[in-house]
């Protein structure tokens, strides 16, 4: 699509309070076409994937209260292609990109049809790396990517909580790729999902004690990597299943109190007074374009592979949050924002 071409204006879910729940408060709005300034592209957005920071900050009605813009428009992941690159960008009109839109991870707008990107944000789509994979790369991927590699090396036995969704997707796989032992934690229903992504042990944490589970067993951890977040004892009692130097990196905050109180003393209280035996890392991916341009790479390698749980129509995005909030989606959910466009490329 020539620049000269760009519509006046685009449809984009948008909303004004997440107090009932962010899908409830949605709506499919009509607005003026974005204006990006020199250092962002204008981009076209083909497919969007969904993450659980979408709403969970949204929703802390305190921080949306005086943190959000009103209206705002969630997501931040996305493919697509550029209408109008950045100056001196490098990057060209038509050329598909993935990466994070928007200007905060909160509300990037990337349920949209249209939406702007910063050019340190995005990289381009390699030949072999289908859209709707790519679109849904972005904060697992690299979340993933940065929770585990600078934390380990090859060799390490890394501890997985939570393999099965969609960060846990992509850490199993980023981790086996990278000559890390794996061992990962997830229900019954998953447990040969796991395996089949490069788990070498799982842990059935509906069937067995995972705590006690890690405390029997003879082997011992160099890195614990939580992505779920609610059983803080594996922290506290990490010294009995990790080596004396193991780093704790938890991914899964939210805004709930007891989630707050737990980074607060594990993180920052001195290891005396909080009771801490094991370093604590909180570790929020950062876009970062060598990371992504690796993550893509290693995609098209066949190292690691998407792991979609679900595709919806962009009229259905409410729907596709209500899947998410579920917690049993296994994988990446992706909005499918308009990929007949891609033929306009």
């Amino acid at each position: 699509m020539a620049a000269k071409n760009i519509p006046s204006a685009f449809r984009s879910w948008q909303y004004m309070t997440t107090s009932g729940g962010l899908e409830n408060n949605l709506k499919m709005q009509t607005i003026p076409m974005l204006q990006p300034t020199k250092d962002q592209h204008l981009v076209r957005i083909l497919a969007a994937g969904l993450n659980p920071a979408d709403y969970r900050l949204s929703e802390f009605q305190l921080l949306h209260r005086f943190a959000f813009p009103k209206p705002a428009s969630p997501g931040n992941d996305f493919a697509g292609y550029i209408v109008k690159p950045a100056l001196d960008s490098g990057l060209k009109e038509g050329q598909l990109v993935f990466g994070a839109a928007g200007t905060n991870f909160m509300y990037g707008g990337s349920m949209s049809e249209y939406g702007v990107a910063h050019v340190n944000n995005i990289v381009p789509i390699p030949a072999g790396l289908a859209i709707e994979e790519a679109a849904g790369i972005t904060i697992a991927g690299l979340t993933a990517l940065q929770s585990i590699i600078p934390y380990s090396s090859p060799g390490s036995r890394v501890l997985i909580n939570g393999g099965s969704g969609g960060v846990g997707s992509f850490g199993i796989q980023i981790a086996k790729a990278q000559g890390r032992h794996v061992t990962a934690t997830c229900s019954t229903a998953n447990v040969q999902r796991c395996k089949m992504l490069g788990a070498d042990e799982v842990i059935d944490y509906r069937t067995q004690n995972v705590l006690k589970t890690l405390e029997d067993s003879p082997q011992r951890y160099d890195l614990v990597v939580d992505y779920v977040g609610e059983n803080y004892d594996l922290f506290w009692k990490a010294d009995r299943y990790t080596n004396e130097d193991a780093k704790y990196v938890t991914v899964a905050v939210s805004h709930h109190p007891s989630c707050i109180r737990f980074v607060a003393a594990a993180q920052f209280m001195p290891r005396f007074l909080s009771g801490a035996k094991r370093q604590h890392i909180t570790v929020f991916g950062q876009p970062k374009r060598e990371d992504l341009a690796q993550l893509a790479d290693w995609m098209v390698e066949g190292k690691i592979k998407a792991a979609i749980d679900s595709k919806y129509a962009f009229e259905d995005l409410k729907t596709a949050y209500q899947r998410l909030k579920t917690g049993r989606a296994t994988g990446k959910i992706v909005l499918q924002v308009a990929l007949n466009s891609a033929l306009n490329v």
